[in-house]
């Protein structure tokens, strides 16, 4: 039986504050926060780009015929 070990890298929130949006990301292994302000168009986008990352990293194989 194989066993596998999950190790968190990075953690991110995204946040919002009185109409504000703010991109939350620490860096688990070095102890490190880093902040960044997000515009509202690309927080309405970000389902949309995940979708997107999602399909590039796992492609669907095309179908075959009978």
């Amino acid at each position: 039986m194989e066993t596998t070990t999950r190790t968190l890298l990075f953690a991110a929130e995204l946040v919002e504050e009185n109409g504000t949006y703010t991109l939350v990301v620490e860096d688990v292994r070095r102890g490190s926060v880093q902040t960044a302000p997000v515009p509202k168009t690309m927080v309405d986008k970000l389902p949309v780009f995940l979708s997107t990352l999602t399909a590039k990293l796992n492609p669907v194989p095309p179908r075959r015929g009978w």
